[in-house]
């Protein structure tokens, strides 16, 4: 099962704000400074899109946030006429479930991209920049053409904001995105879009589009305040992006959860490829940098497929994104896909803070595990895969999460715990995350720091200490964890560039 990777919330970059200073002063006059002009002006240029992208966000964060919701389709419907249905310019592949939706979306994209397709992919959240969620071939549309779309779709948006009646919302932050996302992937062009789904299913704003292929990642109960925590209502939350003649590729799922998934393939005469039943992982071994696996997909058998991936989560995700495109281009009763594009894209798939190593000496791993399910799912992989002499986690969990459950599932694979809070007006206060983390691991294996800055250089300082005068020292790591907001400004922390 995936480790977390569902609609945990994300704030802008603190250096990013609109009321950050911005000074683009005139280029040297000094004829020996010519050859320097290009690059102050690049730089220049550069500032500018970065502080007319925080201006946007401004805006944006003025609207209701992602983590509020109102079942309905009639506005971001709205947009889309106006803007000429852009996302029906375009094939779609739908990804919905609880865990796992973003690496299984970035290894459908590697796939079509390898096949010879350009490709829109839309995602959320983002780990450290907004524009992450917008992706054409493979990397996220620069500042300027986020800016620049926004500005293409501002007025329209105004149009649908002022037709609403009394009582009636505006349009949510995450509906003027997706919007952004369909427009920006119709100029782009692209020929064939890849869709997040960013909460539940049927009533999401990307659910406007008509997908051929419905992709569901494991369902699990996460967002109980919006979705309930009834499992089967779930489901049928998430069954919902299956449509009328379309394809259902179903990842394995609890029995309630399959029934529901077959009973609306059923009622709307959609055909269903199954894990476990029609495509498969057949064999996983552990690899330096990952794992080598085959796989038995729709079409047939693909062998010596290495994935830079840890995780037996990680290959049931990449069996799923298979079938996935397989399902896309017809393939079926032995018509498979090109074996070696396969493993050329799977070689090549990353995934952005899922156990991603992110220094050396001692290592550090990000994970944006944000609920048990996909804590779960971290605790086995370290296990499994990783040998650690002491292993402290760095834990920042926001205020809506099951936070005593993410602390229960790494709890007997980490040495240490470090809780902290994250930038985030919902981030738990580090004393409550305190109080549960003591309840866990006990008084003597956990520390408190505020600043996260300050928790994983304590939790570094934690595993440089040998337990024995005389044991060496190699074996540390670190882990971060407990949020997508946590794991993003730590990788920024450490240096890391958006991907």
């Amino acid at each position: 099962m995936p480790s977390g990777e569902s609609s945990d919330d994300q704030e802008f970059p603190p250096e990013l704000s609109a009321g950050a200073n911005f000074v683009a002063g005139p280029l040297p006059d000094d004829p020996e400074e010519e050859s320097e002009e290009p690059v102050i002006g690049e730089a220049a240029r550069a500032e500018q899109a970065r502080y007319e992208l925080a201006v946007v966000e401004d805006e944006l964060n003025e609207r209701w946030p992602e983590t509020r919701i109102e079942p309905s389709l009639t506005r971001i419907t709205a947009l889309l006429d106006l803007l000429g249905d852009p996302q029906k310019g375009y094939p779609v592949l739908q990804v919905s479930g609880t865990n796992g939706k973003s690496s299984t979306a970035r290894m459908i994209e590697a796939l079509l991209t390898r096949m010879g397709l350009r490709v829109g992919r839309y995602t959320s959240p983002h780990l450290q920049l907004v524009t992450e969620r917008i992706s054409v071939d493979g990397e996220p549309v620069s500042p300027a053409t986020y800016v620049d779309t926004y500005r293409d779709v501002a007025p329209f948006v105004s149009m649908v904001d002022n037709a609403a009646g009394p009582g009636e919302p505006a349009m949510s932050k995450f509906e003027v995105l997706t919007g952004m996302a369909f427009a920006a992937f119709a100029d782009a062009p692209v020929e064939a879009a890849v869709l997040e789904v960013g909460l539940g299913g049927t009533w999401d704003a990307t659910n406007v589009a008509d997908a051929q292929v419905a992709v569901v990642a494991p369902v699990g109960i996460d967002h109980i305040e919006y979705l309930g925590s009834d499992l089967a209502g779930i489901a049928r939350e998430k069954a919902g992006i299956i449509k009328p003649g379309g394809v259902a590729v179903l990842a394995e799922q609890d029995p309630e959860v399959e029934r529901v998934l077959l009973e609306r393939a059923v009622d709307v005469d959609a055909t269903v490829a199954r894990a476990g039943s029609e495509f498969t992982v057949l064999s996983r071994e552990i690899a330096v940098g990952g794992q080598l696996l085959r796989l038995r997909g729709l079409g047939g058998v693909y062998d010596e497929i290495f994935l830079p991936l840890h995780g037996a989560h990680q290959a049931a995700n990449a069996s799923l994104a298979l079938a996935a495109v397989e399902a896309f281009f017809g393939a079926g009763q032995e018509r498979q896909l090109v074996v070696e594009a396969v493993r050329e894209a799977f070689a090549e798939v990353t995934t952005p803070g899922r156990l991603e190593r992110v220094r050396a000496a001692p290592t550090v791993l990000l994970d944006a595990a944000h609920n048990p399910h996909g804590a779960r799912a971290l605790a086995t992989t370290v296990a499994e895969e990783f040998a650690f002499r002491r292993l402290a986690a760095v834990v920042g969990v926001l205020g809506d999460k099951d936070a005593r459950g993410i602390l229960e599932a790494i709890e007997p694979v980490v040495s240490e715990i470090v809780v902290t809070r994250p930038e985030s007006p919902r981030a738990m206060p580090v004393a409550e995350l305190a109080e549960l983390a003591v309840a866990v691991f006990g008084e003597e294996r956990v520390v408190a720091e505020p600043a996260l800055d300050a928790a994983v250089e304590t939790a570094i300082g934690l595993v440089e200490q040998p337990d024995d005068p005389e044991e060496p020292l190699a074996g540390g790591g670190v882990l971060i964890t407990g949020s997508v907001v946590t794991a993003g400004q730590a990788r920024t922390l450490l240096g890391k560039e958006p991907q």
